[in-house]
């Protein structure tokens, strides 16, 4: 009879749990529901990090995108010069610009300037983060680590939540609800 009572309180506390994750509102290893990983802050040096996520991807899928805001609230510039990923063998700090007609994507070789008093958006079709050679896939709902170097503030390791395909921003309302 104890264990039919342990097993019922745990169904209920399942239920319950269940019941306070609105519809559609993933929840990562510890807890987080995606809408409060996006109010998450991450501060190295004069740098503040939010927003921050990834595209998922196919399996077998060669690269995937991740994408954050970095406010720099110093008064010197700073510069992201690399990111790595243990799901990546290589990362690097990339721009998407028209070239007349066309949308090309390059290597930013010198790194990323964080102007001093500034905001810069790594965001999809822009600046952002590109993780190559993955070794598994990255899926939906699930968190995964990305380690930036920045000249000045030194180095960072943050979460990247990861989000749908199409995902464009931390921000849902896109979606419609």
């Amino acid at each position: 009879m104890t264990f039919v009572k342990a097993a019922c309180a745990a169904t209920v506390t399942l239920l319950i749990l269940a019941a306070s994750v609105s519809a559609g509102d993933k929840v990562d290893d510890h807890g987080e529901s995606m809408a409060e990983m996006k109010m998450v802050e991450h501060t190295v040096g004069d740098l503040t990090l939010t927003g921050a996520f990834a595209r998922a991807t196919l399996p077998n899928q060669p690269v995937a995108g991740g994408f954050l805001r970095i406010t720099n609230t110093g008064d010197m510039d700073d510069r992201l010069v690399s990111v790595s990923a243990s799901f990546a063998l290589k990362g690097e700090v990339h721009e998407m610009a028209m070239d007349g007609d066309t949308m090309r994507m390059r290597k930013l070789s010198d790194g990323l300037v964080i102007p001093a008093g500034e905001t810069v958006e790594l965001q999809p079709g822009g600046y952002h983060l590109m993780f190559m050679k993955l070794n598994t896939p990255l899926v939906e709902g699930e968190m995964v680590d990305a380690t930036l170097l920045f000249e000045n503030a030194g180095t960072v390791t943050i979460p990247l939540a990861v989000l749908g395909k199409g995902a464009k921003s931390m921000d849902h309302s896109e979606h419609g609800s």
